[in-house]
């Protein structure tokens, strides 16, 4: 038997950091994606061995293990989050349920070393193709929010590159109870936004962000100089923060021709062959 998982990547519009703390977050699945081939049939663990320790650590028999991805790592994209839930969907067999979004993510904390929330996986497993899901975390509930067609995202590599495994991505601070209570707002608002107000959204998340410590001078210099730019209605870092994407709201398609354009896309699936 051989089944095949395939994880897209995700964007958070706005709710970062909100998920240890029973907030509220706004991601969508874009088109990057991670697939991951297990064949078992085999009598041993044959593949990288971060692959193999995760699957081990998963309850994952012997297989062989291969993956394919275009995810790019370090880069605030969840290309960790996408493995570990390629991997919980191939162990279980099931995609769509909180219980695969909990395997991925003790996989994670216990083989990657990454003390992440349930934001990327949840945004992975319960994607909905065109629309934004709004998670509350407080419940595990979600509910699915149609994007407007005028909400028009690019993502813009900082070049700076951190592995939240080794910077302070986890550790809790004094700001952390303000930042949730005016973030929940934020995403909130955003709801009902048109882009302008929603570009601003995306500023006073970033400043928020900046005083929780999660972000680098780097990265902020960056997200100002793209916030002044001509076109751009709102710029943010996205992700566990450190480096990485830094993601865009613009008024159309021609700002910023070298950022990356972010096409919605649907959930992770599972397919078995016999």
């Amino acid at each position: 038997m051989r089944r095949r998982a395939t994880v897209p990547a995700r964007v958070n519009i706005i709710g970062e950091h909100t998920d240890h703390s029973d907030g509220l977050a706004l991601p969508f699945a874009i088109q990057e994606r991670l697939v991951l081939e297990v064949d078992f049939t085999a009598e041993e663990y044959i593949g990288p061995q971060s692959v193999v320790d995760l699957w081990k650590a998963a309850g994952g028999p012997p297989a062989v293990l291969s993956v394919d991805s275009n995810i790019p790592i370090g880069k605030g994209m969840s290309s960790s989050a996408a493995l570990c839930v390629a991997i919980a969907l191939c162990v279980s067999g099931e995609t769509g349920t909180i219980e695969t979004c909990h395997l991925a993510q003790r996989i994670e904390h216990q083989v990657l070393g990454t003390k992440c929330g349930l934001l990327d996986q949840m945004a992975m497993v319960f994607a909905k193709k065109n629309n934004a899901t709004l998670i509350d975390f407080s419940s595990h509930s979600i509910e699915w929010i149609e994007l407007p067609l005028t909400w028009q995202f690019k993502l813009y590599d900082s070049h700076i590159h951190r592995t939240l495994s080794s910077t302070e991505y986890g550790v809790e601070s004094n700001y952390q109870m303000k930042h949730v209570e005016d973030e929940n707002l934020r995403v909130i608002q955003a709801l009902n936004s048109n882009p302008r107000q929603l570009g601003d959204l995306l500023n006073q998340s970033h400043k928020s962000l900046k005083k929780l410590g999660v972000s680098l001078p780097e990265v902020d210099e960056k997200v100002l100089q793209l916030q002044q730019m001509a076109g751009v209605l709102g710029a943010r870092m996205m992700g566990g923060g450190f480096g990485g994407m830094i993601l865009v709201l613009v008024e159309d398609e021609h700002v910023l021709p070298e950022a990356i354009t972010v096409i919605s896309s649907g959930p992770a699936t599972i397919e078995e062959f016999l």
